[in-house]
């Protein structure tokens, strides 16, 4: 079913101990059961209005904040989410329920001394858009730098750099204005600008993603939310 695109892994063992899922007419109770491929995979309703029914939210993280379990005296970004916290420009017709909050987990990863689009879903679907293994979503970066770069140097920050033994894909490095380059990437490893820039000799002091997708963090003010958008897609 993940591997389909109907559901996450996670989703799809909650249906299936709901009782959602049937093959070829017969309902799947045993997690884990293996199917024929050319099996008919049915889906209940209700497991799709379940699905309907999860959230998106969107965070301008700010510095000092950690994306997932708190860390070493460092709170979680996701305590910020709180109605009190929404931005007042969120024009979306739903109204925040604590039920918003389970099962909410960030969708990427954000550095803790970098501030920009954190996201966090319900939406197994996406969860796997963003960061599944096979993930092509660009993710753009506003990135302030000090010292000197030259055209080599760019040159490899677009293609030729590895990290942790292993090439890195091509990326769309250019530059924003004289102090700050502007990073399309691909691909999400750890610190992963912050390591090439130092392989170029360039020390990154200030670090903003400003896209995901299609979807821009636009005008939400730091340490605002916002849900995602119907007409939105990543």
């Amino acid at each position: 079913m993940s591997e389909l695109g109907m559901c996450s892994r996670r989703e799809a063992d909650e249906w299936i101990e709901n009782g959602w899922i049937s093959v070829d007419g017969q309902v799947v109770e045993q997690l884990g059961t293996r199917v024929h491929p050319h099996a008919t995979i049915t889906v209940s309703e209700a497991a799709r209005q379940h699905q309907s029914e999860t959230v998106t939210i969107l965070l301008h993280k700010p510095m000092a904040y950690v994306s997932g379990q708190a860390e070493d005296g460092y709170q979680a970004a996701a305590v910020l989410i709180r109605p009190e916290t929404r931005w007042e420009e969120d024009k979306l017709p739903i109204r925040f329920k604590r039920g918003h909050l389970r099962g909410l987990a960030p969708a990427g990863r954000l550095d803790i001394d970098s501030t920009g689009l954190l996201v966090f879903t319900q939406d197994g679907r996406i969860a796997k858009r963003l960061v599944g293994e096979d993930s092509k979503v660009e993710k753009e970066y506003l990135v302030r730098v000090e010292g000197t770069l030259d055209d080599k140097g760019l040159a490899l920050l677009n293609h030729g750099l590895s990290l942790d033994d292993k090439k890195l894909k091509p990326a769309h490095v250019s530059w924003q204005n004289e102090h700050q380059l502007r990073f399309v990437l691909r691909e999400g490893k750890k610190r992963q600008i912050r390591r090439m820039c130092e392989q170029v000799g360039l020390t990154v002091t200030g670090l903003k993603r400003i896209r995901i997708g299609s979807v821009t963090l636009s005008k939400l003010p730091v340490g605002n939310w916002r849900y995602l958008r119907p007409d939105e897609t990543f």
